[in-house]
Order: structure tokens, then sequence, then C-alpha cells
């Protein structure tokens, strides 16, 4: 080990760089010292972002505010003399888990709809459907070959056939709890299951409901750090 090391030394020493026709080459092997940089600290919520920002506990001059997605909002700084950034912070939203494109029995599909989407009419009637089906069996009916019906309660003591709505618009919990939810369209499916239908939900417009709360977040941080923004403390960037 310590032959190596003085090996090492020796040939430091001997190290030569010579300009050839304007590029520096090297004789031996160099290994550059880079500046340290930052790890960041992670919390689940837009308001622990702000509050890091105001409390100045690392006494940041200049940062950038990434909002890398619906679910991701990142604090780096400015380059360093190697082009790289510190990460100060990351934070990341805390969501319920719904898994779309996935059949549920119609009593988890029930609790899912309590627990993971806004209230909205559209809510209301997906539950009030799910909670009053009465046969496993789903009929496809109409020229499209698409639309559905199950037997549910209608009245007191009445069963009926039910036409499944479609499209649905929902607001699931998919960002930051303190933005609001953005709504958007949905394929409602039911299938003969084990008892009772399997229900699902499919995603219908195209991820355009990510722009949205992109944006709801952007605006909420504007909105929270307009002095730092002002100043040109904070670059804020989407």
């Amino acid at each position: 080990m310590i032959k190596e090391a003085f090996k090492y030394i020796v040939d430091l020493a001997n190290t030569k760089v010579t300009d050839v026709e304007g590029r520096p080459y090297s004789n031996g092997m160099l290994s550059v010292i880079k500046a340290p940089t930052a790890s960041p600290i992670t919390v689940s919520t837009l308001k622990g972002l702000v509050d890091y920002l105001d409390s100045e506990f690392d006494r940041l001059a200049q940062v950038m505010v990434h909002i890398e997605s619906p679910t991701s909002v990142e604090i780096y700084s400015g380059f360093n003399r190697d082009m790289e950034r510190d990460f100060y912070l990351r934070a990341n939203a805390v969501l319920p888990e719904f898994r779309f494109r996935n059949w549920y029995d119609t009593e988890s599909f029930n609790i899912a709809l309590q627990s993971a989407f806004v209230t909205n009419d559209d809510r209301m009637k997906l539950l009030k459907l799910v909670g009053n089906v009465r046969d496993e069996k789903v009929m496809t009916f109409g020229d499209d070959g698409v639309s559905q019906q199950v037997k549910a309660k209608a009245g007191v003591a009445t069963v009926e056939n039910v036409p499944v709505p479609n499209p649905v618009y929902l607001a699931p919990f998919r960002t930051f709890v303190e933005v609001q939810q953005p709504e958007s369209a949905f394929v409602f499916r039911m299938r003969s299951g084990d008892g009772a239908p399997d229900c699902a939900l499919f995603e219908a417009d195209g991820g355009a409901w990510k722009i949205e709360a992109v944006d709801r977040i952007r605006e909420f941080l504007q909105k929270a750090l307009e002095e730092k923004i002002a100043s040109g403390n904070v670059t804020l960037i989407s």
C-alpha cells in the first residue's frame, strides 16, 4: 500500500501537460477533485417546502424550485464550478392508492371511491349504483356494443335494469392536498363477477390532468413565495 502511494506521488510529480495544436495533453492520469454538493431532505407537502425556504435555515442566496411532476417538487442551487447543482429538498405528495385499469369487487370499489376521490356528482352516482347492485350479471346493450346495464335496486322494493354511466368525471387524489384536485374523464366498466359485478376505471383524458395539476401547484407556489420570486431569490420552473 505504501509502495503504491509513493509511486502515485512520483508519477504525479513527473506529470507534464503539453499543448498540441491548441489542445492540452497530459502524460499522466489526473483526477478532478469536485466541489461538495448537498444531499436533499424530503417533505410530504408543499407547505413543508415553503416553510423550509421561509425559515432561511440554510441561508440560501438563490435557488430554483422545479415542479417535476404532479407529485414531486424539488429545490436546487445554480451550477457550481463543476457544472453540478446542490439538491436541497424534495417534496413528495403522499396519496391514497387506487389502481386504474384494475378490477375491484363492488365493496372494495365503494370504499376506494369514498377514500381516494373528491366528492362530486358523478362520484355520488357511482356510489349509488355499486351500492345497490342486486345481480352479478352485467349486460351489454345498444347499437354501439359497449353500453352496459345491471340489475340494481331502484326504489324501496324495486329492482330493475339500470344503465351504467359513461363517461364519468371524477377527481381522484393525484397531487398535493394543498391544491384543488384536477377533475377528468374516465371510462367506467363493470363485468360479471362472483356474486356481484367487478368494477374498473380507465383514464380517458390522455394525461391532460397532469398539466392542470402542475399549473395549480405553480399558482400555489407563486402566491406562497411571491416576495422571494419578486426579489430574484427564487426561480420557479415547471
